[in-house]
């Protein structure tokens, strides 16, 4: 054991003192200990107070961008009022113009019962021209065995001559009856165009109807996507308030333009067989209508 180190207790005893005398000595005093901690409260509270500064700063801004969000509402509030109350006076127009089109539509269609009336007399008036033929053609049979009898013959052939005239007179009506027929068959194709065309006009006027509304509702949406938690959203987003398109009594192929009415919709005079005023007068005078007796 003489090459090792070796301690006694007293020296162990002596360090110990030593070390505990230096810990004492290095140990700050509690009055230090105050002063720190009155130094750590003092810097928070100056950042207390900073951050309350801060914060009402930070009250203040938000005070005024909410003024001006309040004033904002307002102002697309009033926009949206002016908005409904454009949309609603379009949709007053474009449905007393449809039942404007639709009035006139029922007239066109009131034509076309006239018309049928119309094409019903020239009918009976070509079947009666068929008579007239027949009759020419027994009475000419008739002739021909007269003349093989021989007697009576300048009173015959004044008949003939008679005949000829009242046939002249026959084919006169019969050709001015085809005219007349040929100008009302013009007349009906053109009042089927019209109707044609007032039938897509109504269905341009019904999308115009609905892109209308479809445009208003996405303006009040739009607002309302603007100014969340706005009491206007409810109202401008509601899909079930809308105006029903106007049911039109025709259904047409879409058209791009407008339309022009080719003839005048006012109803027309009258005259005998329930035909034009144009036709009441023909350039040929009345004729009788059966077959004079051969001997006077």
């Amino acid at each position: 054991m003489a090459g090792r180190r070796y301690l006694s207790p007293d020296s162990l005893n002596s360090r110990k003192d030593s070390h505990s005398r230096r810990a004492l000595i290095e140990s700050p005093p509690r009055h230090r200990l105050t002063d720190d901690r009155i130094s750590g409260h003092h810097r928070e509270i100056q950042t207390l107070l900073v951050d309350n500064q801060r914060l009402a700063a930070t009250h203040v801004a938000l005070k005024q961008e909410l003024g001006v969000a309040l004033q904002d509402l307002r102002q697309i509030s009033a926009a949206a009022g002016k908005i409904k109350a454009e949309r609603d006076a379009d949709v007053r127009g474009l449905f007393e113009k449809a039942v404007k089109m639709e009035a006139e539509v029922r007239l066109i269609d009131e034509f076309k019962a006239d018309l049928i009336q119309v094409r019903g007399d020239i009918q009976k008036l070509n079947s009666e021209n068929k008579g007239f033929s027949e009759n020419l053609d027994k009475l000419l049979g008739d002739l021909a065995k007269e003349r093989l009898k021989g007697g009576q013959f300048v009173t015959i052939k004044a008949e003939i001559e008679a005949m000829h005239n009242e046939l002249q007179r026959g084919r006169a009506a019969v050709e001015f009856e085809k005219k007349v027929s040929a100008t009302n068959t013009e007349q009906s194709q053109a009042m089927e165009k019209s109707r044609i065309s007032m039938a897509r006009e109504i269905e341009k006027l019904q999308a115009d109807l609905a892109n209308a509304n479809k445009k208003a509702m996405a303006a009040a949406a739009a607002a309302a996507t603007n100014t969340p938690g706005s009491v206007y959203g409810a109202g401008f987003g509601n899909h079930d308030m809308g105006y029903g398109a106007y049911p039109g009594p025709y259904v047409g192929p879409p058209v791009h333009g407008g339309v022009d009415f080719p003839y005048d919709t006012r109803p027309v005079p009258r005259g005998p067989y329930d035909m034009p005023h144009h036709m009441i007068h023909p350039p040929y005078g009345p004729y009788d209508m059966h077959p004079r007796n051969a001997h006077g």
